[in-house]
């Protein structure tokens, strides 16, 4: 997996080693020797990741990383600090900061190439979502990507996965009063909560008694419902290869022991960010991706769903051999509404249509707006015997009640319909219901027709039936 790796510092030895070992590991390397460089970089789009030293004259690491983290456009890039210093106060200063991640010189290579991969992981699975979100955010459809980024870290629901009474008093003590924490030494009675708990973040300790905790972490990754749940984990410090390998399993970060609790509250609240940012970003694309079939006005499904579910749904329906039914209908001299009353009228009754209509079909149906007052019920595996019913149901709803087009003000009406099934109309459905729905208007409108070789049973009140053939 490649990135482009923005490398900070005005010492160019450091640089040119940096560099060798990134492009070794066929990372694109962009390189800046001072902050406002770095922050130009960055602000352009053109690196994924951060590795940033600390110790710069004018501006240094610290203050670049806070400008970055507070700006919407460069929040979201994961950024290293590269230090000499190896104080934990240096580690909370860079990490309240907004840093990632810190690495102490002289770098080790295998640690640098794990942090790097493990970030550039996290750097593609948010992109997607990033584009997405943006695109939507220009079209309208979504709001911007600014409240993405404004996130305090702060309570978070926390799992504790430890045997260890110590380290679990550390966490509990230290995380209590900013985050809901919870603690659970069994490890498998662990994968089962954290799928079904509606957790922000999960603590492993690597070094269980009764459990190999990179497997655990291994099969947390596995679980849908907790494959995008972040993992930290406690660390031995001694054991470096499994410390790292957990990076590889696709743990987002790590705390060495023993644990220092102002590390351990700062580490949390970047994992929470981090959550809360990629959960916003979701959010925004899912409903962008919504509202893409969803009516503005009416909140029913637009021309665009229909026309993706329609095809889909024939092609059933002759494959299983099963019914489909279409109504289709509109308002009875709606025009003459707009001219008397204005289009805010209009769009109020059509907003009070479209609800009481909704409350008289089935949940299996289908209720979609296709354009100004005409709108069309698709209703899978329905004869139009059955359909019909529907349908009169329908009508006499609309008729039976007048509908609030202003504070004090309310409209009567009335729509015509048309219907039709798939085993009489094949292919030429649509256009089937649709020449119903002309005959009902052509005979005096507020009525159902059916468009049918044979008449369907029972009886309903402006109901008649067009035979063809």
């Amino acid at each position: 997996m490649t990135a482009r790796v923005l490398v900070v510092d005005d010492n160019l030895p450091n640089v040119k080693l940096l560099e060798a070992r990134l492009s070794a590991e066929y990372y694109e390397v962009v390189t800046a020797s001072n902050g406002a460089d770095a922050l130009a970089i960055c602000a352009r789009g053109e690196c994924d990741i951060v590795l940033l030293d600390v110790m710069m004259p004018g501006m240094n690491g610290f203050e670049v990383c806070r400008r970055l983290k507070a700006d919407t456009l460069t929040a979201h890039i994961p950024v290293v600090m590269v230090t000499a210093l190896d104080q934990t106060s240096d580690r909370l200063m860079g990490l309240e900061a907004g840093a990632d991640d810190f690495l102490t010189k002289p770098i080790d290579d295998v640690a640098l190439i794990a942090r790097v991969r493990s970030l550039a992981r996290l750097r593609l699975s948010l992109d997607e979502l990033r584009t997405r979100a943006m695109r939507a955010a220009k079209m309208g459809i979504s709001k911007s990507l600014d409240s993405a980024a404004v996130e305090t870290g702060l309570g978070g629901r926390v799992l504790v996965v430890d045997d260890r009474r110590s380290s679990v008093e550390t966490i509990y003590g230290a995380l209590k009063g900013l985050h809901e924490v919870e603690l659970e030494p069994d490890a498998l009675e662990a994968l089962v909560e954290g799928a079904a708990g509606g957790y922000d973040l999960l603590i492993v300790s690597l070094s269980l008694e009764a459990y190999d905790g990179l497997r655990l972490c291994s099969q947390i990754r596995s679980i849908e419902a907790t494959r995008e749940l972040p993992i930290l984990a406690i660390a031995e410090p001694e054991d470096r290869a499994r410390t790292l390998r957990c990076l590889d399993l696709g743990v987002n970060d790590y705390l060495l022991r023993p644990i220092e609790r102002h590390e351990l509250v700062a580490r949390v609240r970047t994992q929470l960010r981090r959550k809360r940012y990629a959960d916003n970003l979701r959010e925004k694309v899912e409903a962008s991706l919504e509202m893409a079939v969803i009516d503005a006005l009416t909140g029913l499904h637009n021309r665009r769903f229909f026309d993706g579910v329609f095809p889909s749904l024939m092609e059933e329906a002759k494959r299983k051999a099963r019914p489909l039914s279409v109504m289709m209908f509109d308002i009875d001299h709606f025009k003459s509404v707009n001219d008397a009353h204005g289009h805010e009228a209009g769009d109020r009754l059509l907003q009070g249509l479209a609800g009481r209509v909704k409350g008289l079909v089935r949940g299996s149906d289908m209720f979609c707006r296709l354009s100004g007052d005409e709108f069309v019920i698709l209703m899978p595996d329905t004869r139009v015997d059955i359909g019909a019913k529907v349908a009169e149901r329908v009508r006499a709803g609309v008729a039976g009640a007048a509908f609030p087009i202003g504070k004090a003000h309310s409209l009567s009406t009335t729509i015509s319909i048309g219907l039709a099934e798939s085993a009489h109309a094949g292919p030429d459905l649509l256009r089937e219901a649709d020449r119903a729905l002309y005959r009902s208007k052509e005979a005096g409108r507020n009525r159902v027709f059916v468009e049918a070789k044979t008449e369907p049973p029972g009886k309903f009140p402006g109901f008649r039936v067009v035979r063809t053939g």
